[in-house]
This record gives structure tokens, sequence and C-alpha cells, in this order.
């Protein structure tokens, strides 16, 4: 018998905020998957913002990684001179608090060498950083590099926080919440991410609680699969259109990622508001179906169906990158129905388990 899974349905993101400190009452770790563009980074936001609004006695309670830590940095590329480029640290947040007085590089540096092959220098007088590679002086690093970097200073004031005796510069964070480190890393480097920032965590987890979000599958199965012996909750967060937010538990099918995106197409197919980026998503679950079972081709996944022929020719020509979610166009009536035969003929062959997270 199937069980359905319970959706709790929201109206604003600070409601959901406001369940996820109520889970943490009882729980280590909450994971949430969710898809770009669902407002994971707003969240963390309202999440940090429920402490520091309240009336009475409003406190900072949360040490946060998102967006907006990342636009703590910002480059100075000597643009007269071309040769003394560094990144300037905005010294007035308080992510920066213990930064000069516990002089982090060694911590950070720790951090850094499993994942880069540069060096670094803090200059706490002009609040600057200075990156060397081999012999090259006052390099200016990747994008990647510099995300991984900023990455690592986080993991540095995260340690401070899991080793803080109540006295140090820290003490005041009971909540951290990670928003999607790893979105310009590449695989490899995200299950070193992940491991790591598991690792660090399950250290600390009777000292704070945390709250992680990312739409990178990989990552969040990583993550999964590292804390799910400890008491953890872990959610799929849907924005459920002009109705607000859905939560619905993963626990023990974390990896749903893709079985969530054929109950997007089918709700789309059966509402008949089938719109052009449907087939690129529709193309992308077979290619992944593909290469799960050893597949040459996508259209392998629907070897044997009625009209294999036409559907995997519709699905090369009616796929294409440049139809974003963003800018929907509605297909037209002869293709929408083209779209309905292909997804059932897929779902018919394989009988997937979907989700009801779009009810």
């Amino acid at each position: 018998m199937t069980i359905k899974k319970k959706l709790y349905k929201y109206k604003t993101l600070k409601n959901v905020a406001v369940r996820l400190r109520d889970d943490l009452n009882n729980h280590h770790f909450i994971l949430l998957y969710a898809y770009n563009g669902t407002g994971k980074t707003r969240l963390s936001m309202q999440f940090k913002d429920i402490s520091k609004k309240r009336k009475k006695n409003p406190i900072s309670d949360t040490l946060y990684y998102n967006a907006y830590t990342e636009d703590l940095f910002h480059w100075n590329n000597d643009l007269e001179n071309d040769i003394q480029r560094h990144l300037i640290i905005n010294k007035e947040s308080r992510f920066f608090k213990g930064f000069k007085e516990l002089a982090l590089e060694e911590k950070i540096f720790s951090f850094l060498e499993r994942y880069a092959d540069f060096d670094f220098r803090i200059d706490y007088e002009n609040w600057t950083i200075t990156f060397n590679k081999g012999e090259q002086a006052n390099i200016k690093v990747s994008r990647g590099e510099e995300n991984i970097f900023i990455w690592c200073i986080f993991l540095a004031i995260t340690e401070l926080v899991i080793d803080d005796d109540g006295n140090g510069p820290y003490n005041w964070v009971k909540y951290i919440y990670i928003d999607d480190p790893i979105s310009s890393l590449d695989d490899n480097n995200a299950i070193g991410v992940a491991s790591d920032l598991a690792k660090l965590l399950k250290k600390g987890k009777d000292k704070v609680k945390v709250v992680i979000s990312s739409h990178h599958s990989l990552f969040y199965n990583v993550m999964y699969n590292e804390l799910k012996k400890i008491k953890h909750k872990s959610h799929f967060l849907h924005k459920n259109g002009v109705d607000g937010y859905v939560l619905m538990s993963t626990n023990e099918t974390p990896f749903f990622h893709h079985v969530a995106l054929l109950s997007e197409l089918k709700r789309a197919s059966e509402n008949n508001m089938v719109n052009t980026y449907h087939f690129n998503m529709l193309r992308s679950i077979l290619e992944k179906t593909s290469t799960f079972f050893g597949y040459d081709d996508f259209s392998d996944c629907i070897s044997g169906v009625e009209d294999e022929v036409l559907f995997s020719r519709a699905l090369n020509l009616l796929s294409h990158g440049k139809y974003s979610i963003y800018q929907p166009v509605i297909m037209n009536e002869d293709n929408k129905e083209l779209f309905d035969k292909i997804l059932t003929a897929f779902l018919d062959k394989y009988e997937f388990q979907l989700p009801e997270v779009f009810a």
C-alpha cells in the first residue's frame, strides 16, 4: 500500500522560516531541496530576521552563508597600473567580528588547500586580501576560485563557532543557515565540499542547529547520506504558484529530483499548460534516465513504444536551451498533444511513483 506523504502549505516564506525554527527545537539539521527561483536565499534571510525583528529582546542568532555573503567581498583590479589587484572586505559586517583578533589564515588555508592551489594574505589594516600562485603575485583568481575561498572563510568561522567556549566573538551564533555553497563547482568538488561540511557539522551537532538548502541534487544527496543517522528533517520546498509554498518530506527518498520534475510535467499536461520549456525538461529527464541504464542515446528510453521514431524526432526538434522557465511560451495544440503522448508513453513504460507535491 502506498502511503501518501503529507504536504504542508504556507502563505509566505516567513511562515516557512517559522516552521524551520520550530523543527530545530528537536532536530539537529534540516535539509531543503528546492529548484532555483523558489526563494531559497530569501528564505534564509527571513530565517535570520525572525530573531532580529521580534519586539521583545531582538537579537542576532544566525550565521548565514548565501549570495549576500559573497557580496561582502569585491575586487579592486588596479585598472590604472594593472599590478596590485586585491579583494576588498566589507569590514562593517558582523561576519568579520573575530577576523582581526583571531588571525584566521591558518584555519582558512587548512580548508582551502583541499580545493585550490593558490595562497593568500590578509591585510588587516586596509581590510584587503591578495592572492599568489607560485611565483605569480597579486593575481586575480577565477570566479570559481574566489567563491571557494569565501566558502573556506565561512568554514573557518563555523569551526570557531563550534569550538567556542562561550566567550568568543561568535558566541551569539545559535543557528547556521547555508544556502547553495557550491553553485559554481564541478561534481568532484561538490562531493568534497559536502563531505567536509558534513564532518564539521557532525562535530558541532550539539553546539549549533543547522539548515542547509540546495538545488544541486548531488550535493543534497551526499549531505543527506552523511547526516541521515543524526536527528534531522529533510524537505522538498516548492513554490505553489500564487498560493504560497509547499513543504514535503523527502525522508527515505532523498534523490527524487527527477520524479518531482515528472510530477510538474504531468500537472502541466493535465492542466493543458504545456510551455516550450517543458520539452527541454522532458528531454533532460530522458537523458538522465538513459545514462542511468547505460544507453547511448536518450531515445533508447522510449525504444519499443508506439511512434518511438516520431517521439524521438519531436524531442530533438522541440527542445532548445534558449527556452527559459522565466519567459514561458504556450505550445500550440498539436505540439501539446504530442507532448502528452510522449510523456504518457514514458510514464507507462517506467511506472515512476510520482510525489504529490503539486496537489
